[in-house]
């Protein structure tokens, strides 16, 4: 089961060992991030996660290059989600005006070039999932979804609002069974 709390405390831990393999102290830690060593403290007491620019100054303080700065902000963002609310957001969905705002609750903070980019899908398409204009075909939206580093609890998440809501909209009679964008 996800724990959100761990992830942030795993995120704090690992932001530490970082300073201690820089072998900095916080202040001089601070010097260099040009953030207040109690704010950076902070941001590693594992209680609240820290802002990206505060994590990103952290990293830069400590040395990390820049290469390897995609990896922290993916570390970050994973950090920064809670998947439990988008599955219940998957889960009350009542039309695809609702799968669309999980989905670019999901996809956040990404832009739809990036995910252009990283899925080969047109921005044109995901925005108009994102809004609700376009029921998406549910091989492309795992692909999204999978793309995006979705748990496995959001990509099941994903798939049964798709399926039911498309049932309920054949069943109803609003749609068509036709094929997906």
């Amino acid at each position: 089961m996800f724990d959100h709390v761990q992830d942030v405390e795993t995120f704090a831990a690992a932001l530490q060992r970082v300073r201690r393999h820089a072998g900095l102290s916080y202040r001089q830690l601070a010097d260099r991030a040009h953030y207040s060593h109690p704010h950076l403290i902070r941001a590693t007491s594992g209680k609240h996660l820290p802002a990206w620019e505060v994590a990103a100054a952290y990293l830069t303080g400590c040395g990390v290059p820049a290469d390897l700065m995609p990896l922290w902000h993916r570390r970050w963002e994973e950090a920064s989600r809670d998947p439990r609310d988008i599955v219940s957001l998957l889960e009350s969905a009542t039309g695809l005006e609702d799968l669309g705002a999980a989905l670019a609750a999901l996809a956040r903070p990404r832009s739809l070039r990036t995910l252009e980019q990283e899925t080969g899908i047109p921005r044109a398409t995901i925005q108009a999932w994102f809004r609700g204009a376009r029921r998406p075909s549910p091989d492309r939206l795992d692909q999204l979804v999978r793309t995006i580093g979705a748990t496995p609890e959001e990509r099941a998440a994903v798939a049964n609002a798709v399926h039911r809501l498309s049932a309920e909209q054949v069943s109803s009679g609003r749609l068509r069974p036709v094929r997906a964008a």
